[in-house]
């Protein structure tokens, strides 16, 4: 069965914004590379879509080097859940208006690489309903003080524990850790 992978930039005080934060450091877009290279298929909610879509494709024809962009608009597939967004971009794109647990559970069970997903609203009801395989939290060394923060307003009926079973310190001083639920 395939993996739902959740990744998400966030600060010490768990502020997600990425305009709080600021543009990830160069020394991290390898660790995300990879991880985008290890999926072939991206579940996102209307927001992180509209911000991912079209940036990402844009800087992959402006910077054939960009090895990011280009493991970005290399995978096969981008799901977006969303009730509001009319139409996508793309060939290799479709909106799901349908229940979120039995479509993640039909992509969880076909043939393939690992199911990438980032953003707030749409992993908070991931980890709601016991879908996400791995967590990875790249911990800027930032204090925002406000903003969006990770899992607000998440609805679990108990506590999710997990195990941290990575850690990597960047030379930008960026942790990312790496749990299993």
């Amino acid at each position: 069965m395939r993996k739902v992978v959740f990744a998400i930039n966030t600060t010490l005080d768990g502020v997600v914004d990425h305009m709080k934060i600021g543009p990830p450091p160069e020394d991290t877009f390898e660790y995300f590379t990879r991880l985008t290279r290890e999926a072939d298929t991206f579940l996102y909610g209307r927001k992180t879509y509209q911000l991912m879509v079209p940036y990402w494709p844009d800087a992959a024809k402006d910077d054939p080097s960009d090895e990011f962009a280009q493991a970005f608009v290399a995978v096969e597939k981008i799901v977006v859940f969303s009730r509001s967004l009319d139409k996508v971009e793309g060939k290799n794109t479709r909106i799901v208006r349908t229940d979120l647990h039995d479509e993640v559970l039909k992509l969880k069970q076909e043939n393939g690489k690992n199911i990438f997903t980032g953003g707030v609203t749409l992993a908070s009801q991931l980890a709601e309903l016991g879908l996400i395989d791995e967590y990875h939290f790249m911990v800027q060394p930032v204090i925002a003080g406000e903003g969006r923060r990770l899992f607000e307003g998440i609805n679990l009926q108990e506590k999710l524990q997990l195990k941290l079973v990575e850690s990597k310190v960047f030379k930008s001083g960026v942790v990312v850790l790496r749990f299993l639920p």
